[in-house]
């Protein structure tokens, strides 16, 4: 798949003939609100059978077209837009497919063990239901090997609405995380119906794991932390609770967020860790947490002093950076997700955790702000569909932030207030992958389902394979 920024004149059936492909796929790949009203500025993932190529030092045409089988004028041809004595490193290049003709007598099998690949893939790319239906001459596109990652996806749904997500989007999660059990002082969890999620999380082969969280109705929670931490017995009595749950309801894991922790229980939620890690693993489960979006380790305050990284790393299996809302609904209007705040957490996170236990955090909603802010306005959030859809509604002109590597636009709405949108879209989707790529990261972790965002989801497929377990 490849992305087309939307230029003044573009129509969906101009696209359709300009990639060879059909209107129908442009429309239902995108969702489009209105096909016949595309906006300038606005990305659109357009289905093709090329593999993107992130170009590297050192790359050349001649290089490339060798690793993938391909001519130099077929890569050209595929890149009319490309210098090819100017690959810049760090953008993409999109490959030409690798086809295969069958020939009589040959199999699918064999034309897998031919290409170092396996029957479910070739039949997956080249959309057969039916293995026993290939015959000689028919032309195969014969998939290449993508990057392998973990994904896994939290949802603070309701159990119906949240399953009718896993059961969307599951295919492509190696873990399912519902958000959450809430703990009580006295180390008790609260009841969360959660039974739906889980049948559909088992159906699609997504690993369920416990989230565990602080959060009161009232309160941030540092008191509540402070309160369980500190205890021994209470912690131990809280590590029973879950193991109790994850028993019961079929969890393989347990995924800690503690939040706003206060700075004095630092060591006291170390000791915690390592209490839950041992125990968790004489049971067979696996244990993660979720940590603030440091970018060193004197960065101090409520959110960070306490969300010590290495410790983390060191003790627990995985940890899920929760790189997003610096755009919080308090704030003046920006980028939830910039890009280069996130790199920042991440190159401090590899520093001191092991590249093979992080996971990148990605949220995947917009957010509204009237504007001009007034301090105290809390903005509104919804998905990048309805980004798409309101900017649709009011003629707006998308906008790209090439150093936060965010969409955003601005409308007047019917009682004549100003509002500043910022989202995300195929473009920004692409640039998150990108980093968890050039980082080796482990895996990519969605905050969260509910939103519907159905370009980040044909995308993270053609840029990965997910492992599953």
């Amino acid at each position: 798949m490849r992305i087309h920024v939307v230029q003044h004149d573009d129509s969906i059936w101009k696209l359709a003939n300009m990639y060879h492909t059909s209107m129908n796929a442009i429309i239902q790949l995108n969702q489009l609100p209105n096909p016949n009203q595309l906006l300038i500025g606005q990305a659109l993932v357009i289905p093709d059978t090329t593999t993107p190529h992130i170009i590297q030092y050192g790359d050349t045409l001649w290089k490339l077209a060798n690793t993938y089988g391909v001519s130099v004028q077929a890569i050209q041809q595929a890149n009319p837009s490309i210098n090819p004595y100017n690959l810049i490193p760090g953008t993409i290049l999109y490959i030409p497919p690798r086809l295969h003709m069958v020939q009589p007598g040959e199999s699918l099998w064999y034309i897998a063990a031919l290409y170092g690949t396996t029957i479910e893939a070739i039949l997956k790319q080249n959309g057969i239901r039916n293995p026993d239906m290939i015959y000689p001459g028919m032309m195969l596109v014969v998939p290449r090997q993508k990057p392998s990652i973990e994904v896994n996806a939290y949802s603070y749904q309701q159990d119906a609405a949240g399953a009718k997500s896993v059961n969307e989007v599951g295919s492509l999660l190696t873990y399912f995380t519902p958000f959450a059990y809430m703990i009580k002082e006295d180390a008790t969890l609260v009841p969360f119906a959660d039974e739906l999620m889980l049948r559909a999380a088992n159906a699609q082969r997504a690993t369920p794991m416990m989230s565990i969280n602080n959060f009161t109705s009232t309160s941030t929670g540092s008191n509540l932390a402070h309160l369980i931490l500190s205890n021994q017995d209470l912690r131990e009595k809280l590590i029973n609770n879950c193991l109790q749950v994850m028993e019961e309801k079929g969890y393989k894991g347990l995924n800690i967020d503690f939040e706003y922790v206060l700075p004095e229980d630092r060591e006291n939620y170390n000791a915690f860790l390592q209490q839950a890690t041992d125990r968790l693993h004489e049971k067979g489960y696996f244990i993660s947490t979720a940590v603030a979006p440091k970018t060193s380790g004197e960065q101090e305050g409520l959110l960070y002093t306490a969300h010590d990284y290495e410790a983390h790393g060191r003790i627990v299996d995985f940890v899920i950076l929760m790189t997003y809302e610096w755009g919080w609904r308090g704030a003046a209007p920006q980028a939830i997700s910039p890009i280069h705040q996130m790199r920042r957490v991440v190159e401090y996170a590899v520093s001191v955790i092991p590249r093979e236990k992080i996971y990148l955090g990605f949220q995947i909603y917009a957010r509204d702000w009237k504007i001009p802010h007034i301090q105290g306005a809390s903005a509104d959030t919804y998905s990048p569909q309805e980004a798409i859809r309101r900017a649709t509604r009011y003629k707006s002109q998308i906008y790209y932030d090439e150093i936060a590597q965010s969409p955003y636009f601005r409308y007047v709405d019917e009682n004549g207030q100003a509002h500043e949108v910022w989202f995300e879209d195929a473009r920004s989707a692409v640039a998150k992958f990108l980093l968890a790529i050039e980082f080796n990261l482990r895996g990519i972790s969605y905050w969260a389902l509910g939103y519907p965002f159905p370009q980040n989801w044909a995308l993270l497929g053609d840029y990965f394979d997910i492992r599953k377990f």
